[in-house]
């Protein structure tokens, strides 16, 4: 099963001295995600204003020895271009570091609201109100459409790889969800099941367990997961351990619970995407026209709160000195 797992990489040294793209700087370290290290990056000052790059960028980098996945990750984004609901990807770039060793970076749009894991953190427990829950999945869903329609599956939906992105409407500033990390995405085959789970185990729809099958549905049960995260602000199965999540996923009618006090309209979404048999599952396509989301079309003019750990965006980017960090794989 391919996992995002604390395994150790090589040591990486980062220094903006020597891993700077020809456009661009690369700045402070701002986190670690699954296969590579994450860095905020800012254009050189001599750069005409008609580069195709934005002021600000995310990096995701990692030495070109264990860059598969994040090359992977590119061909990916090129393939699913043109949906808003998905995180940008505005190119690749080879750099040198001051050991000599060869470090593949992926451009990508910077999220200037973090992570919805650390939103949905930050509320101690108690989830996120629902017409926040409801803005967000609705562009999630936009992004699963786009994404199924191409014939790909995400294989690793969860709230660290759902990233909150500012835009200004007449109102002001909102955020909206993006779809980010594709490195584990797949194309569907529609010749033979794939037998090589991707993706994090809490998430993971019971049919990927039990026959090693991963399809469109399984990306629906993922989504279920995530939107019932979101409600209640904790994880979908009470096991804390990989062998108790397991179990519970495998029992024949194994299922997270939905909480009383939740709307109807919030527990009829949910029970759409939580159903064992993935046949019986709603589409994404589907899923739109379910309440829960047809009430989101009512509130598209109101603001979604901002998350609390905003800040503003930095005026400008200071040099710094060597990073030595390692590229690691996280297990979530």
């Amino acid at each position: 099963m391919e996992e995002a797992e604390a395994e150790e990489t090589p040591l990486i040294t980062l220094s903006s001295s020597f891993n700077n793209g020809i456009q661009w700087e690369r700045g402070r370290l701002i986190g670690k995600g699954s296969f590579g290290s994450v860095f905020l990056a800012s254009l050189k000052p001599h750069i005409s204003k008609h580069t195709i790059f934005p002021p600000i960028m995310a990096v995701k980098s990692a030495e070109i020895s264990v860059s598969e996945t994040l090359q992977k990750e590119k061909q990916n984004y090129d393939n699913l271009k043109g949906c808003n609901s998905l995180i940008q990807c505005f190119g690749e770039e080879i750099t040198t570091g001051h050991n000599g060793q060869m470090i593949y970076n992926l451009l990508l749009e910077v999220a200037a609201g973090g992570t919805l894991a650390h939103h949905i953190n930050n509320t101690g427990g108690k989830g996120l109100a629902e017409n926040e829950v409801r803005s967000y999945t609705k562009s999630i869903i936009k992004g699963l459409i786009h994404i199924h329609q191409n014939q790909y599956v995400h294989c690793d939906l969860k709230p660290e790889n759902i990233l909150l992105v500012p835009i200004n409407t007449t109102k002001g500033r909102r955020f909206i969800a993006k779809i980010a990390d594709l490195g584990l995405a797949r194309r569907i085959s529609k010749t033979k099941p794939s037998h090589c789970l991707r993706g994090t185990l809490s998430y993971m729809a019971p049919e990927s367990l039990i026959h090693g099958v991963q399809e469109s549905p399984s990306d629906i049960w993922a989504l279920g997961c995530l939107v019932l995260e979101m409600l209640t602000g904790t994880r979908p199965w009470t096991a804390v351990d990989k062998a108790g999540i397991a179990k519970q996923i495998m029992e024949e009618n194994g299922m997270p619970k939905i909480p009383e006090g939740l709307s109807a309209e919030a527990s009829g979404f949910l029970k759409n995407c939580l159903v064992r048999k993935s046949k019986f599952r709603f589409t994404a396509e589907m899923l739109m026209t379910v309440p829960f989301m047809t009430a989101a079309e009512e509130q598209d003019q109101d603001f979604v709160r901002a998350p609390s750990f905003v800040t503003k965006r930095p005026r400008q980017f200071k040099r710094q000195g060597t990073i030595p960090i390692k590229a690691v794989r996280l297990i979530n």
